[in-house]
């Protein structure tokens, strides 16, 4: 299995094809892997395109799974957030000996585009945003799917407490907006935005839209998702990639 180690935690990550590197983070929240891009278990499809394949023909893919989803593995602290992820993402990069490249984030990973968008932006050339994340009166919804994660984690770990749970709970959506940027970032954030909002309660889609409205650099795509889009929206997004690609 790919995996790459950095400071305890442990990183499972796939490749698929050749050319320009795209990184990919997957929806699921902080279950967040790379079999959330792929059709479900029974075979039914998803709502969003899989990269890994639809990307592949064109762009060397790298999905990942985030620590604590499936196959990667890290400890919880009670000072992890956002910082403890893009840190991964930016090391995986290193190691992989990739210095720019594009970023694609589904829900969550949407938020992580923006976090590298913001710590890293010499290195990332395009970013494209689907069904984003964020704060409109919603909290109460990532707290009930936290819970659930939060209670695997703790029978993983015994010795993991409620509160170093509570601490990084606050810190990855004690926030507003996309929980991880601010407005003011992004109305400076000089990186390409591909901006395919959501529509429901996790993903609000005024987040969506303000994002594709302050951005400098954004372009926005309606009206997206399900399986019958796809042959309609990936035209889009690799017409997008292919104008942010450096010659």
């Amino acid at each position: 299995m790919p995996t790459f180690s950095r400071d305890g935690v442990e990183i499972y990550y796939e490749e698929f094809g050749s050319g320009y590197p795209v990184l990919l983070f997957a929806p699921g929240g902080l279950r967040s892997a790379i079999s959330w891009w792929h059709p479900q278990p029974d075979g039914t499809p998803r709502a969003w395109m899989d990269p890994t394949v639809a990307l592949a023909k064109n762009y060397r893919v790298i999905a990942m799974d985030q620590r604590n989803a499936e196959r990667s593995r890290s400890p919880i602290r009670a000072s992890d957030g956002w910082q403890s992820y893009a840190a991964d993402h930016i090391a995986l990069m290193d190691h992989l000996d990739h210095r720019r490249f594009h970023v694609m984030g589904g829900c969550i990973g949407s938020s992580f585009c923006l976090s590298l968008c913001e710590r890293v932006p010499d290195r990332i050339s395009a970013a494209v945003l689907q069904n984003p994340i964020g704060f409109d009166s919603n909290r109460h919804v990532f707290h009930e799917t936290f819970k659930g994660w939060a209670a695997a984690m703790r029978e993983r770990d015994q010795k993991l407490d409620q509160k170093t749970l509570d601490r990084f709970f606050d810190n990855m959506f004690g926030g507003d907006f996309t929980f991880n940027t601010t407005r003011d970032f992004v109305r400076r954030c000089e990186t390409p935005l591909l901006v395919m909002p959501g529509d429901d309660p996790p993903h609000p889609r005024v987040i969506g839209e303000e994002i594709a409205r302050i951005a400098p650099k954004a372009e926005v795509l309606r009206d997206w998702k399900g399986a019958d889009k796809v042959a309609k929206v990936l035209p889009v997004v690799l017409d997008f990639l292919a104008r942010h690609t450096p010659k």
